[in-house]
C-alpha cells in the first residue's frame, strides 16, 4: 500500500513538473542579486513555492533573509533533485542521489547553517 502512495505521490510531482515545463521565476536575494530560475526548481523551495502558489510570483520574488552565496546552493540543490525526478530507474536514481545530497553538505559550519534556515 505504501509503494502505491509513494508512486501516485511520484507522478503527481512529474505532472506537474511538465505543466511548469519552460516557465521561470525571478528571484532577488538579499544583496541585490537577481536570478531567473525555472519554475519546476524554484518551486522545490517551500517559501517560494508559497509565493507561486499565492500569485505573488508575477513581479519577482524578494528573498530578503537570503544572501546569494546562499540562494545558489539552495537553487542547486533543488535542481538536482528536479532533475533526479525525471530520470527512470528510481532505485539507481535514489542511490545517487543520495550520495550527492552527503557530499553536498559537506561544506563549513556556517554555510551548513545558512543552508539549513
Amino acid at each position: 500500500m505504501a509503494g502505491a502512495s509513494f508512486f501516485h505521490e511520484d507522478e503527481r510531482v512529474r505532472e506537474e513538473m511538465a505543466k511548469d515545463e519552460g516557465k521561470t521565476v525571478t528571484v532577488k536575494s538579499s544583496d541585490g542579486e537577481v536570478l531567473e530560475v525555472e519554475e519546476a526548481v524554484a518551486k522545490e523551495y517551500q517559501t517560494i513555492r508559497q509565493m507561486i502558489e499565492d500569485g505573488c510570483a508575477d513581479s519577482g520574488i524578494p528573498l530578503p533573509n537570503v544572501a546569494n552565496k546562499i540562494l545558489a546552493k539552495v537553487i542547486e540543490y533543488c535542481k538536482k533533485h528536479v532533475d533526479a525526478q525525471k530520470t527512470g530507474d528510481d532505485k539507481i536514481q535514489e542511490e545517487e542521489l543520495k550520495a550527492w545530497d552527503a557530499e553536498f553538505v559537506m561544506v563549513d559550519q556556517a554555510m551548513l547553517f545558512n543552508l539549513i534556515l
